[in-house]
């Protein structure tokens, strides 16, 4: 088993006063070449996004992006057409494909938004542009893991893109273990603790800290307090 730590404090940071962003790996300004991906898992970026501000219309291709709401709401609209609200509890993926325009906005003009997006590089480059919104309730994520983004052709009631990833959230009573399989020897899983306190690999991991795992078939995680935890699994070669 290879593991890779990565404390919430190592992560780089960026204040534009109307946007506060922690990014896991290498972004925008922020350049660390021991953290450019882990596997097919290029962007884990951390926001915070002011009332009535945020990203206006932008390019995006060739990369599976996750946005997963924590707070608040995002107004988006893009160029497949899709106009709309994604609340905390959904879960956003666009496939940009050969080429996807889009604006993300804080719905609220006064309250905070907080979310999570997640760049995936593609299996297949140049499809069609995708877009995809999925409502989950507390209960949907209580002891166990939830998949919420699956591949593309799978039987798994979930969001579905052009990669194998696999995306898991759970909602960790204290003292609540769960174990997690990986499809294939070729495949790790990168942990990130949202809320709360876990111990997987006999490490401690806190709010917004991290861990990369490879080169196994399974892991363990036990909750050492009511915790909220985000499991990406992605292939390590592609």
């Amino acid at each position: 088993m290879k593991t890779e730590l990565h404390p919430a404090s190592s992560r780089g940071t960026a204040d534009y006063g109307w946007l506060k962003a922690n990014y896991s790996f290498s972004f925008s300004n922020y350049h660390n070449p021991a953290r450019i991906h882990f596997g097919a898992l290029r962007v884990l970026n951390d926001d915070f996004i002011e009332g009535g501000m945020g990203f206006g219309k932008h390019p995006h291709e060739n990369m599976e992006i996750v946005t997963i709401p924590l707070k608040g709401a995002i107004a988006h609209e893009d160029s497949t057409g899709t106009k709309g609200v994604v609340n905390a509890g959904d879960v956003q993926i666009m496939s940009a494909g050969s080429g996807i325009f889009h604006s993300e906005k804080n719905a609220s003009q006064t309250e905070p938004l907080q979310l999570f997006q997640v760049w995936i590089m593609p299996k297949l480059k140049d499809i069609n542009p995708r877009y995809g919104q999925k409502s989950y309730l507390p209960s949907d994520f209580k002891n166990q893991w939830k998949t919420v983004v699956s591949p593309l052709g799978t039987d798994i009631d979930s969001l579905q893109v052009n990669q194998d990833t696999y995306f898991n959230v759970s909602h960790l009573d204290a003292s609540k273990s769960l174990n997690y399989d990986l499809h294939g020897d070729k495949q790790g899983v990168f942990i990130m603790v949202i809320e709360g306190e876990i111990s997987v690999v006999d490490q401690s991991l806190g709010r917004r800290d991290a861990m990369g795992i490879s080169e196994t078939t399974s892991i363990s995680i036990q909750a050492k307090e009511d915790s909220q935890v985000l499991l990406i699994e992605v292939p390590m070669v592609w």
